[in-house]
């Protein structure tokens, strides 16, 4: 069996087992955390930071987990609508004037924030993603798909320059900026959106699907048509320099299993972790509020969606590119975060699906 660091407690042995499995089954690297009223049961990592094999993932080892960085990129709106700087049921362009073209002058931030919004299409190349200001400003130019708030279809990589905009017109600082300064900051959390080069050597790349090279793109599960990673971005894009120093909240956000757990603890334990209180239990509560429930025309799948939050059951969270997963459970103040540079064909990926699984195990032995 795979060498397993770092600590948990016993009642949750099923979970570094089923990391362990994984790597067993020829996946690379990988780390797990679960966080039970915000500390961690369960912090454990182990395998490699490379395809060749050759660097030990370590614990300070971080990865692109692509669209996980959906959920962070909403904190920080949830945050801002909790002080009553940003009101979900404003148009956007009481904040973003020039988004009112185009016929979105009765688009609402909450159309963003739960995908109803009818701009999913990203028109542009990769290298587009890097420049801020012309993605926005391409966006704000757009007319949308249907109208806003009467469809869903999921907006992989144009949400997070939405919601984006957004928060940076509302606080005067970047998605990146008010994630650093106002969130990970106070809570000690190692996230980052736009990755200084400090940190590069502590990146574990991705690595592509066996028999797939760094030109893979996928689909997105249940439309072939739509790539769940973006419109034309590659493997070889997100390990590039230029996408880690890149602000691209939908999908650029770096971090391991921990700091993810961690931050989004705040939304499992009422808006308090640690001593650290960032929202209200009702500022908490609005991302739970059902905005959509049907078919999303993207995903091609019946969808539920929140405040910036994919809903399941009595759960909330979201999962990216490649594998990585966070799951929070407010009912027993449970936050399941798995990442991997390892990825699989989505249609084939279970590995999310397999750690909450075994999370759950050890929750129903504390509530004995």
């Amino acid at each position: 069996m795979a060498d397993i660091q770092g600590s948990y407690d016993n009642l949750f042995t099923a979970v570094p087992n089923a990391l362990a499995a994984m790597l067993d089954a020829g996946d690379a690297g990988g780390s797990v955390a679960v966080f039970v009223d915000g500390e961690p049961v369960v912090d454990v990592w182990g395998g490699f930071a490379d395809a060749d094999r050759t660097v030990p993932w370590e614990r300070d080892t971080i990865v692109n987990v692509w669209s996980v960085t959906k959920t962070m990129t909403a904190l920080c709106a949830l945050v801002l609508a909790d002080r009553g700087a940003l009101d979900p049921d404003t148009p956007v362009s009481r904040y973003w004037p020039e988004f009112a073209a185009a016929g979105k002058e009765k688009v609402l931030v909450r159309h963003l924030l739960s995908h109803t919004a009818g701009l999913p299409d990203w028109d542009g190349q990769a290298e587009d993603l890097y420049d801020w200001p012309s993605a926005t400003a391409r966006l704000a130019a757009r007319e949308p798909r249907w109208e806003p708030g009467t469809a869903a279809g999921y907006h992989s990589l144009t949400q997070g320059f939405l919601v984006g905009e957004v928060v940076r017109r509302v606080s005067g600082r970047s998605v990146g900026e008010f994630l650093a300064e106002e969130v990970t900051g106070p809570l000690g959390a190692d996230f980052h959106i736009g990755l200084a080069a400090e940190h590069d050597h502590r990146v574990a790349p991705s690595i592509p699907p066996t028999g797939q090279g760094e030109d893979y793109a996928a689909s997105a599960p249940g439309n072939p048509e739509g790539s769940e990673a973006g419109n034309g971005v590659r493997v070889r894009d997100g390990n590039s320099p230029a996408w880690r120093r890149a602000q691209i909240p939908a999908a650029s956000g770096f971090g391991n299993a921990r700091s993810v757990a961690l931050v989004q603890s705040l939304m499992a334990c009422g808006g308090e972790v640690r001593g650290v209180r960032l929202l209200s239990r009702a500022g908490c509560d609005r991302a739970w509020e059902e905005q959509f429930n049907g078919d999303d025309r993207v995903l091609g799948m019946p969808m539920r969606w929140g405040l910036g939050y994919g809903l399941f059951g009595t759960t909330y969270g979201w999962g990216g590119w490649g594998g990585s997963l966070v799951m929070i459970e407010p009912g027993s103040r449970m936050v399941v975060a798995y990442v991997t540079q390892q990825m699989r064909e989505p249609t084939e990926d279970t590995r999310g699906m397999e750690i909450v699984t075994a999370a759950y195990e050890g929750l129903q032995g504390l509530l004995v």
